[in-house]
């Protein structure tokens, strides 16, 4: 029971800073995934994308209850950073990086048949006035062609994209504990150091923004790689098949395609998650 409570709070505060950051940023999701994808070349117009044959992409609706899942990384990474808090030295690089690992690869297990499901829908391209695919539809034709592996494709590009989250919760634990300790020497008379003004959510703003820079910069050919294998009966069958295909037929250049994108859209959504989650997470135990 004294678990309980914790376990819910924690959910509680990841529904809602991953949620908040998912809308906000929600159309830059569908143009990254559409630059990723082998088939699809889009050009921006006023009110909708479309693709060069003609076809209209319908615009997506604001992101339901299965945003909420980032909750499982959240509370994984801070079950695993208590526990490892026992082992290693506390907060140290070593809980960090195995923390972030464990908490990614959790979450990837748990959740990739639902991303799989997002990634068709978002390739989705029907001509105007088609009516779109609906998820159940997608749900269908992906047991019926593969069965259930089929809604474990790309799930190996997830995995290698770990190093993606561990080196991003590295950077801001890192970059969180300087702005902590810059604070402290510069309030050694205060009482109460632990009260927390707009100036120190801003510094965790920047944090997490500056850690998710270097993390997506450095990782995201994992992403090209885990969208191919998501495409619907396409040529890609592995991880390091497809990587080696599209290096040979498009050039390394292809394996950042939708680098600006995904970077416009990951920055504010990490940032307004991060922000959101110590918020929540301050006036809990406040």
């Amino acid at each position: 029971c004294c678990m309980l409570g914790p376990l819910v709070h924690l959910r509680s505060v990841s529904s809602c800073g991953g949620t908040v950051g998912a809308i906000l940023t929600c159309p830059l999701e569908v143009v990254k995934t559409r630059l990723q994808s082998s088939s699809v070349t889009l050009y921006i117009s006023e009110v909708q994308l479309s693709t060069v044959n003609g076809a209209s992409v319908a615009r997506m609706s604001p992101p339901g209850p299965l945003h909420c899942l980032k909750a499982i990384y959240f509370a994984a990474y801070s079950t695993a950073k208590e526990k490892l808090n026992n082992v290693f030295d506390p907060d140290s690089t070593q809980v960090h990086m195995l923390s972030a690992g464990l908490a990614g690869f959790t979450a990837i297990t748990a959740t990739n048949p639902i991303w799989l499901i997002k990634t068709r829908l978002q390739l989705d391209a029907r001509n105007r006035g088609e009516k779109c695919m609906s998820a159940f539809e997608c749900v269908r034709r992906v047991y019926q062609s593969d069965g259930l592996r089929g809604f474990y494709r790309g799930m190996s590009a997830s995995y290698a994209g770990i190093s993606e989250t561990v080196i991003h919760f590295v950077i801001y634990e890192n970059i969180k504990r300087k702005l902590v300790e810059s604070k402290a020497n510069a309030n050694m008379d205060d009482e109460d150091e632990s009260v927390k003004d707009a100036s120190d959510f801003v510094g965790m703003m920047l944090a997490a923004a500056t850690s998710k820079t270097c993390a997506t910069s450095i990782a995201y050919p994992h992403e090209v790689v885990r969208t191919r294998l998501r495409e619907e009966g396409s040529k890609y069958r592995s991880f390091f098949q497809t990587l080696n295909m599209v290096i040979r037929e498009e050039g390394y250049r292809a394996m950042y395609r939708g680098l600006t994108t995904h970077l416009v859209r990951q920055i504010p959504n990490t940032a307004i998650m991060m922000c959101t989650y110590e918020l929540v997470v301050y006036l809990l135990s406040g």
